[in-house]
């Protein structure tokens, strides 16, 4: 499969070796560069459309190259609202239109455009030009909250399904980073053996309309503890939980996400290394995850460079044998002889349909000494954590100097009131 094809036909069982970028979050800023929407999500497509007189089916997926088109924008007081749209292909687009009412923000309305003359997408089609189809009131959250769904939340529109999963998304945002607290989805909620729709924690917000019953999601994974032995001693040395998240089509056409956390002491592991890469084999039933390190010689670093996923998803699947690669990567870097290290959850991109969830790793590739981890090495995500403590307690500081100064003029200018007798 060709790179610029990667997000057509996804569903297909094929082994996927994409070029793809390593997140799909988008932003919008206003005219001064404040973020004030941020939105990372997986997005599946089901469309209808007709060649002849016959009913087709085409199912694609949000692909890693979709952009911010520029009728985004953060809106201006009552006279219009916050919209994000995201073009991609051959002229379609996806746009979230906010709106906030008391403590609340909404996706008020979804809008999906898609292009029938899009031969590539759309082949024999009947009709051609564009279709716009829309959804009121899609997601819902707490003002001042991310929002976060991990489960599919299918959207149902005439000739057109939307499928959305693993989402964490925020609009009006205040410091231009998503926030700590958050509004969970109904849909996360919802075990597999409930029928009924149930309510969320009274600590998570509204509840927005549940849609088919999902997969429960599950706590975050246990961290494993893993390692490769070269000629030399240990050369790959891994501490982190892994979680496998895959949407894929069911045969009655609908979306579903399979969301699997490793067990480590059901985990089994393997490598090898040689002087410029290391492999690490992780197997855990069905499930197969091969991390692919390499050695940067001149900039004496270690990274990530490819992550390959194959397992066999669930009976109801369209192709229950899943295989996905991505040989492009450049993650959890850090310099030879130290240790990279992250205690926020990571989310490698695999494939349009495939990421894999890391949590409180800590890795080290070559140059180990005594099967210990060398000096660490903080991951941006930890260090952007740690900043909004760090600044609110200077501002802090600041606040309590000024008004021990001002304490101190006040005091000497009293007493220079007065004389002496």
């Amino acid at each position: 499969m060709l790179p610029s094809e990667g997000w057509l036909r996804a569903p297909r069982a094929v082994s996927l070796l994409c070029f793809l970028q390593a997140s799909s979050s988008f932003e919008v800023k206003d005219s001064s560069g404040k973020v004030c929407i941020i939105a990372d999500l997986t997005v599946a497509f089901s469309v209808e459309y007709r060649v002849g007189g016959q009913k087709e089916f085409v199912h694609f997926f949000l692909p890693q190259n979709a952009s911010v088109d520029s009728q985004s924008s953060c809106g201006k007081d009552n006279a219009s609202h916050p919209v994000l749209v995201l073009d991609f292909g051959a002229g379609h687009s996806l746009s979230l239109n906010f709106s906030e009412s008391a403590d609340k923000y909404q996706v008020e309305e979804l809008v999906f455009h898609y292009n029938l003359s899009d031969a590539t997408l759309f082949p024999n089609s009947s009709t051609v030009g564009m279709k716009t189809v829309s959804h009121k009131s899609v997601i819902q959250a707490h003002m001042g909250t991310k929002y976060r769904c991990i489960n599919s939340k299918h959207i149902n529109m005439k000739n057109a399904n939307v499928t959305f999963s693993n989402v964490t998304l925020e609009a009006y945002l205040t410091n231009g980073t998503f926030s700590v607290n958050k509004t969970e989805c109904a849909e996360d909620m919802v075990s597999t053996t409930t029928l009924a729709p149930t309510t969320p924690k009274q600590t998570t917000g509204p509840v927005p309309t549940p849609g088919p019953a999902p997969t429960s999601s599950p706590p975050n994974p246990t961290v494993g503890k893993y390692n490769v032995t070269g000629p030399n001693g240990t050369c790959v040395l891994a501490y982190m939980g892994l979680q496998l998240n895959i949407t894929y089509p069911k045969k009655d056409e609908k979306m579903a996400l399979e969301l699997l956390n490793f067990i480590p002491h059901n985990t089994t592991s393997s490598g090898r290394c040689d002087n410029t890469s290391a492999l690490l084999n992780l197997t855990f039933e069905k499930t197969r995850v091969i991390f692919q390190f390499a050695l940067n010689a001149s900039a004496e670093k270690f990274f990530l460079q490819g992550v390959s996923v194959s397992t066999t998803l669930p009976s109801e699947a369209k192709n229950p044998k899943f295989e996905a690669s991505n040989n492009s990567m450049s993650e959890l870097r850090a310099s030879v002889g130290n240790s990279y290290k992250c205690s926020s959850e990571e989310n490698l991109q695999v494939s349009d349909q495939a990421l894999l969830n890391v949590f409180n790793v800590q890795v080290q590739i070559f140059k180990i000494d005594g099967d210990k981890f060398g000096p660490v090495e903080e991951c941006q995500l930890d260090e952007n954590n740690m900043l909004i403590p760090i600044i609110v307690g200077a501002a802090l500081a600041g606040l309590v100097l000024i008004v021990l100064i001002a304490y101190l003029i006040g005091r000497k200018r009293s007493h220079a009131g007065y004389q002496t007798i």
